[in-house]
């Protein structure tokens, strides 16, 4: 088979890339392939599973017209600025075009050390890339934008961290790898060579390829940065209403696109509580649950400071440009979750001011009774259909969840409207690292067990029932997420 790899990222962008060649693979192994985005990509599964597809997806034999390369992109990481991040341990092959004629990166996660390691050894292991790989499949059919994993493959290669792990390498698939971590450091070229061409270059280019409409505003690069906003401000939303906690939230995994990127740390919550961290190196909560709204904002004010010198040739008139576009997040970002809180109670179409009362006072209840965030709503929805004792269960305040249930009633709850949105499998914590911790010792049964769960995350299935419920009390209370690297 032979695989069209276009390279406009670098030939358009050369500053922000290095040419570069994933490590030999001593013994690929496929683990697991995508075969729905694989034909979506117009790839053949046949092909992919064959010795030469393998090898294609661990990176060692690619097209002799393509250019692999590691991305230069800068960051702010807990805050902190870094000039000089890029990939340290990614390549990006390329770009193809799906069956629906969208341009998408084809990506690889622990080829190896580029440039960009900054010490590291550039590797991964099974099981952070298999993470990946069923996170992000749940996301995307709870439809949520994200990249997509096409495949892990196991290079036969040792891989150390605190002990001796199998290595992988994963096959990643997005709309694009821009950044606001990108346009840092493509601001930072600019301010050092005195020439914004390369910024100027990089927000043609993402208006091109994720924005087009704004090429036609009176301000495009204004327009860019509203775009992205209202993007991100949707998904960040989105996380919210299911759960989600990202993890590491830095501004090199805030995507230009609007996709969910960089599923390391990441987790999902299980007891309602706004100040939930799973992640192990997020010691001060920064990027906690109840956090991630406020730094999406944060970010996205980085990216209108990379992008000043393109607002306006005056710093203070650009600096009020960009203040004024920032100031539409939180009404689109306030918009998106009550109608999605609205949506998760089935009163959709009830009166909006009554409706977001009712949904903000019963999150100060679910918190106060450590209620499941996913189940609740399952069962809320039997509320609905007249049988309330599962639900009126989870709750310490027995009579003021009553009178919230009351109230609640009195707005006509739709429990099948409630059913197309709230989902019954999410990849519960215990499950995902029972199934990764499988998957590293060579049993890939349970990581394909969850993987069918998570496909079908709104339809409650006989057999299934352990995939519904949250972990113990005890695992979720000392329950950390890793990086991987």
């Amino acid at each position: 088979m032979t695989i069209a790899l276009r390279d406009t990222f670098v030939r358009d962008l050369p500053e922000l890339a290095v040419r570069w060649q994933a490590e030999d693979a001593p013994n690929p192994t496929l683990l697991v392939l995508n075969e729905t985005l694989a034909a979506e990509l117009g790839l053949d599964a046949a092909w992919l599973r064959s010795p030469e597809g393998v090898r294609l997806l661990a990176g060692t034999a690619v097209p002799a017209d393509a250019t692999p390369v590691a991305q230069a992109y800068a960051g702010h990481q807990f805050g902190g600025f870094v000039p000089r991040l890029g990939d340290g341990r990614a390549l990006l092959l390329g770009e193809l075009v799906d069956a629906a004629g969208q341009t998408r990166d084809l990506h690889l996660k622990g080829s190896g050390r580029t440039p960009f390691a900054r010490g590291g050894d550039g590797l991964a292991a099974v099981g952070p890339m298999m993470r990946e790989f069923v996170i992000s499949e749940a996301m995307h059919a709870l439809g949520i934008p994200t990249t997509r994993s096409l495949s892990v493959v196991a290079t036969g290669r040792p891989v150390y961290r605190e002990t001796e792990l199998p290595g992988a390498v994963l096959a990643r698939v997005a709309a694009s790898h821009l950044r606001v971590g990108s346009f840092e450091y493509a601001s930072l070229v600019a301010r050092q060579t005195k020439d914004i061409g390369v910024l100027r270059r990089l927000a043609d280019y993402a208006i091109g390829r994720h924005h087009p409409a704004c090429a036609d505003a009176s301000q495009p690069y204004r327009a860019l940065l509203e775009a992205v906003i209202d993007v991100q401000a949707d998904l960040v939303a989105r996380w919210m209403l299911v759960g989600f906690i990202h993890g590491v939230m830095n501004t090199d995994n805030m995507t230009i696109s609007g996709e969910t990127i960089d599923y390391g740390p990441c987790a999902f919550m299980e007891a309602f509580d706004p100040q939930t961290v799973f992640s192990s190196i997020d010691h001060g909560g920064r990027y906690a649950y109840g956090n991630q709204p406020g730094i999406a904002l944060w970010n996205l004010a980085r990216f209108a400071e990379a992008l000043l010198p393109l607002l306006d040739d005056d710093v203070d008139t650009a600096v009020s440009q960009a203040e004024q576009s920032l100031g539409r997040f939180r009404d689109r970002y306030q918009s998106r979750w009550n109608a999605g809180m609205r949506a998760k109670l089935g009163i959709a179409d009830a009166p909006a001011e009554a409706a977001d009362a009712l949904s903000q006072e019963l999150l100060v209840q679910m918190q106060n009774s450590g209620v499941d965030h996913t189940s609740f709503y399952r069962r809320l929805a039997e509320a609905a259909r007249g049988d309330a004792e599962p639900v009126r269960g989870e709750f310490i305040d027995l009579a003021g969840f009553d009178a919230w249930l009351a109230r609640w009633r009195g707005l006509g709850p739709d429990p099948a409207a409630m059913d197309a949105v709230n989902p019954v499998y999410i990849p519960r914590n215990h499950l995902v690292e029972e199934a990764l911790a499988a998957a590293t010792d060579g049993d890939l049964g349970p990581v394909e067990s969850l993987l069918d769960a998570v496909r079908a995350p709104y339809v409650q299935r006989p057999g299934l029932e352990r995939y519904e419920e949250p972990g113990r009390q005890e695992f979720s209370a000392t329950f950390r997420t890793f990086c991987g690297t």
